[in-house]
């Protein structure tokens, strides 16, 4: 009988247990490109923050502006300045869900492919986005990779005329992550 308890007792920790476990990184990578016929401009970031409840799916980041780095210092100046207002809007954020959660093992090897839906704010405007998005998971290691486009315009960041042609409209948005299980 006391066997018995024992053993569901542990069951019930480990069920429970299981159920809260958590990942995060405070150095994903993100990265930005436009393209346009005048000029290639990308830049990288790999001070993101992430935490992701693999109970329910719940995905947060939060991403420095000032972080990015550009290949040409007058290009970040520009950036931070001019355009994104890194002193008034200092981080961009996202706050969503990985809705196919239930599909995803970490605890097993394989490539996951994940739907993500949230919030995503830029520049002080929170819109709503849906990507997706794939999780592989290797040795007990787990990376997430999505790439999608977010269109300037959506978040009042204003491009001067004289570099309109310089910049696209559109930008490719690059998210790399590899989360570590965060310790309770």
């Amino acid at each position: 009988m006391k066997k018995g308890i024992l053993l569901s007792l542990m069951s019930l920790f480990f069920v429970v247990s299981m159920s809260g476990q958590k990942y995060f990184t405070r150095d994903g990578k993100i990265s930005f490109f436009s393209d346009t016929p005048m000029e290639k401009i990308e830049a990288h970031n790999s001070k993101a923050t992430s935490v992701l409840d693999a109970s329910n799916g719940n995905l947060e980041f939060a991403v420095l502006i000032k972080a990015f780095q550009f290949e040409k210092a007058l290009m970040q100046e520009h950036f931070n300045e001019n355009y994104m207002e890194s002193s008034k809007f200092p981080k961009s954020s996202f706050k969503g869900k990985v809705t196919n959660i239930k599909d995803i093992n970490l605890k097993k090897d394989g490539e996951y492919n994940a739907t993500v839906k949230g919030q995503l704010t830029i520049h002080g405007v929170t819109k709503d986005v849906e990507t997706t998005g794939k999780f592989v998971v290797a040795g007990g290691k787990i990376n997430a990779k999505s790439t999608f486009d977010v269109a300037v315009a959506d978040y009042n960041i204003t491009i001067p005329s004289v570099v309109r042609e310089n910049i696209a409209k559109t930008v490719k948005i690059a998210v790399d992550i590899k989360f570590e299980e965060l310790k309770q």
